[in-house]
């Protein structure tokens, strides 16, 4: 249940961006084709406009076309567009003998050509020829260079033995600038066409998913405690998810509760005969009565470790448990410095007072029991105690003390269940294992090393909570 409250606000983000790209994806690709289909549609209508010109012009040199007695050709009445007549102006015209399926001799040109040709390719005159009397139409080079647009047609003439070619040219320039300019403001259009879509679709996503991430806040809430169940105004459709959650919500509880009186019940089960045995040998003498009595001390101990285990295993899994970590610092610094007021030891202590511990107070205050009154028992006179948020959703308790410390391979043995370091100190060697225990059941870590004022520093990662309302000392 926490990992998908976790997945569901973590990911949020990139479920909105999914949505948003994929669709911002597919909608610029729907307008870049729109755009390029209407820029080519524009460029066919523009060619198109231009060629049936040229076929015009073709069709009136055919009919003023007139065949001299020499052979030559001359025009009855010449077009009417003056351009023909400049020199070099992009507007041509000329009509010349065909021959062995290409272009040959010219007859007839326009002012415009002066002493120049269009030169027609032969592939281009032979497809003239072939379809005799229809236009065709071909790109080729003018006589400054220019690219022109021409139209070719085959004609038989009276008075001539052999087909002639009209061929009609004009720069294609002009149109190729209007096709442009079409295309730059056809993207300029769709650009903005994309940014309003853009806009769109943010607010679309972000409409329709505040349903879903306002049930993920409402489940993050569950974990940390700071509600009991998912509640609010949902769609119809998120309704159901939204009962599936609290039945799971109320399951978690439930199986935690049971783990919880199994736990009690095999305590007491278990340290009753203990006790029991205990008390019997302290009541004789004799190897056979100390050996009992350890050994009972022994069970005693192993049993209320793994009891402490299994309890923070079930409390860890469950469900808005969170503890207030300055407050218990607070009853734990106050209480041990009057336990260890005789021997001179100052206890000092700082926490956040919006840090929040996720996970049960009884839990949190053996982890930090144990090592406060670990630090206490070997402190000469000073310990110290701390609590930061290292990140969201995770914060470090430090406590150190002025003691002997531990060198490197103590510090490895100590978190070995069971191990004392001194046999002259009281205790059964489970205090640290205990704290390691239960803070691996949290997702915790614990680390020894070596302190600022000589002694011991323990350092405890634990998982917190939301702060939600601001706790105070």
């Amino acid at each position: 249940m926490s990992e998908t409250a976790n997945e569901v606000l973590s990911r949020k983000g990139s479920l909105v961006q999914r949505l948003v790209l994929t669709a911002l994806t597919w909608s610029a690709a729907l307008l870049l084709v729109g755009a390029l289909a209407l820029t080519l549609l524009f460029r066919q209508t523009i060619l198109s406009d231009l060629d049936n010109r040229l076929a015009d012009v073709a069709e009136y040199l055919i009919v003023s076309a007139e065949v001299q007695p020499d052979g030559s050709i001359e025009l009855a009445r010449p077009p009417s567009d003056t351009r023909y007549t400049q020199i070099l102006s992009g507007r041509y015209w000329q009509i010349g003998r065909s021959g062995d399926g290409e272009a040959g001799p010219v007859l007839a040109r326009s002012r415009s050509l002066w002493d120049e040709t269009l030169e027609l390719p032969g592939a281009l005159a032979g497809e003239a020829l072939a379809r005799r009397g229809q236009s065709v139409t071909g790109d080729i080079r003018g006589p400054g260079g220019e690219p022109l647009r021409v139209v070719v047609r085959a004609i038989q003439l009276a008075g001539l033995d052999a087909p002639v070619l009209v061929a009609v040219g004009e720069d294609r320039r002009p149109a190729d600038r209007r096709v442009t300019q079409f295309a730059l403001l056809s993207l300029a259009l769709f650009a903005l066409f994309a940014l309003a879509l853009v806009a769109g679709i943010v607010v679309q996503v972000r409409v329709g998913l505040a349903p879903v991430l306002r049930m993920g806040r409402a489940v993050s809430e569950v974990r940390d405690g700071r509600r009991e169940r998912v509640s609010g105004a949902y769609p119809d459709e998120l309704l159901p998810l939204a009962g599936e959650l609290n039945a799971l919500l109320d399951h978690s509880r439930e199986v935690v509760e049971r783990a919880r009186t199994h736990v009690g019940n095999l305590a007491h089960a278990l340290k009753t005969p203990i006790t029991v045995l205990s008390n019997e040998a302290r009541g004789e003498e004799g190897p056979l009565a100390e050996l009992v009595r350890r050994q009972s001390e022994t069970m005693s101990a192993q049993v209320e470790h793994h009891l402490r285990r299994a309890r923070a295993a079930a409390n860890a899994r469950a469900i808005g448990a969170r503890t207030p970590v300055a407050p218990v610092l607070d009853d734990l610094g106050r209480t041990l410095a009057k336990i260890h007021k005789r021997r001179g030891i100052e206890i000092e202590w700082e926490a956040p007072a919006d840090l929040v511990f996720r996970g049960e107070r009884q839990d949190f205050e053996d982890l930090v029991g144990n090592l406060l009154d670990n630090a206490c028992k070997w402190a000469a006179r000073q310990v110290r105690m701390s609590a930061r948020e290292l990140e969201p959703g995770r914060f470090e308790l430090v406590i150190e003390d002025d003691g002997p410390g531990l060198s490197k391979e103590a510090r490895v043995q100590a978190l070995e269940r069971g191990v004392r370091l001194d046999e002259q100190a009281p205790g059964t060697g489970l205090g640290l294992a205990i704290v390691n225990d239960l803070a691996k059941a949290y997702g915790g870590h614990l680390v020894l090393e070596t302190a600022e004022l000589g002694g011991l520093r323990v350092r405890l990662q634990l998982p917190a909570a939301a702060s939600g309302a601001q706790t105070t000392r």
